[in-house]
């Protein structure tokens, strides 16, 4: 491990659709490979960020449909325990992002079938029976940074920040020289925003 800044705890608030968290989540995987840290993983949901705002329809739609996902993971760890929330989230978001499979009911269905959970687990992805858990996770993620974001949110320490927002996966040290710089940044309690316009699109290799 290497002897620069390190952080012992972080904490990730995701959206399965979302391709920015995505690929910070594979950035953070790649960091824990390098740097002593341990993740905790929680559900945000951007249907819930997203309620009330006049967004345009194609969009509405993709909100509409993307209580699902986060639902079933929270249905997950109320049932089965807080391991399957990352265990989920891996296999979802393959799919959805490196397969680009937008059927979100066949995306739910092989990623029970994959992590090992009962396939009556998907029928929670149309009920509101564990929405209180769902929107209290993602607020506990709001909280700390403010509702003018969005997904990822990453608390380094119990300092959080929306992002970092990445375009593609750091590897290696290059991985955890990045994760160095932020939990630096987040060390400093008047640090709040660094930010440039995004000219590319996401890759997920």
């Amino acid at each position: 491990m290497s002897e620069s800044t390190t952080a012992e705890k972080a904490d990730f608030w995701f959206d399965p659709l979302c391709p920015f968290a995505w690929i910070t989540s594979r950035w953070m995987g790649e960091v824990e490979q390098v740097r002593s840290v341990s993740v905790d993983w929680h559900v945000m949901s951007l249907a819930v960020l997203n309620e009330g705002r006049d967004l345009p329809a194609d969009y509405q739609e993709l909100m509409r449909k993307g209580w699902a996902p986060v639902r079933v993971i929270t249905a997950a760890k109320e049932l089965h325990g807080s391991e399957y929330v990352k265990k989920l989230y891996d296999a979802m978001g393959t799919r959805i992002h490196n397969k680009g499979n937008k059927d979100f009911d066949a995306v739910i269905a092989e990623s029970l079938e994959e992590v090992g959970l009962p396939a009556d687990l998907a029928a929670y992805g149309a009920t509101d029976e564990y929405d209180a858990q769902l929107r209290a996770s993602h607020q506990d993620g709001i909280d700390r940074v403010g509702d003018e974001v969005g997904t990822p949110v990453v608390a380094f320490n119990g300092t959080a920040f929306f992002g970092p927002v990445l375009t593609s996966i750091p590897r290696g040290e290059q991985a955890g020289r990045i994760f160095d710089g932020a939990v630096m940044m987040s060390e400093f309690p008047e640090f709040f925003e660094l930010k440039r316009s995004r000219t590319g699109t996401p890759t997920f290799d």
